[in-house]
């Protein structure tokens, strides 16, 4: 997780959501990304489907069996649909997300009986590191007008 976060600030830096994930099979990072959408003009570009990306092109397989996935803030629905089609076995994340986590905080998806393929999950790890990140980045995009009240700023 100390490696997701390293990436995840390498997101803020380039002005983008600090998200960072890291992908591990047998020990050896296979994958990692952080959050690109905005630099690269991809919707897609989310941390994870970046590290899912490059972990297919090094395996040389789209399907990443017993892989464990290490990421920064829970995946959101487009994330946990990739997780499940590559078969990861072990998603670790940092921060819930009260707005779009699909792992159990407003969806279920890694674990849903519905689908093919399910993930061991588990969360809140450096939730408190991770969640901070996250806080910092938004509270440094508003602007705090006279009277105190916040007024959020596009990162366009």
């Amino acid at each position: 997780m100390r490696k997701a976060l390293e990436l995840a600030r390498f997101a803020a830096a380039a002005g983008e959501v600090p998200v960072g994930a890291v992908l591990i099979l047998r020990d050896e990072v296979i994958g990692e990304g952080w959050n690109r959408p905005i630099g690269t003009r991809d919707p897609t570009a989310h941390a994870e489907v970046v590290a899912l990306r490059m972990a297919a092109a090094r395996t040389d397989n789209y399907r990443l069996v017993d892989s464990t996935l290490y990421v920064t803030l829970e995946p959101c629905p487009m994330c946990a649909g990739a997780i499940v089609h590559a078969r990861v076995a072990r998603v670790v994340f940092g921060a819930a997300d009260p707005r779009t986590g699909s792992a159990g905080s407003v969806f279920n998806l890694l674990q849903s009986e519905a689908l093919n393929h399910r993930a061991e999950v588990q969360g809140n790890v450096l939730a408190e590191e991770c969640g901070a990140l996250l806080r910092d980045f938004f509270r440094a995009r508003r602007i705090k007008p006279a009277d105190g009240e916040a007024i959020a700023i596009s990162v366009d």
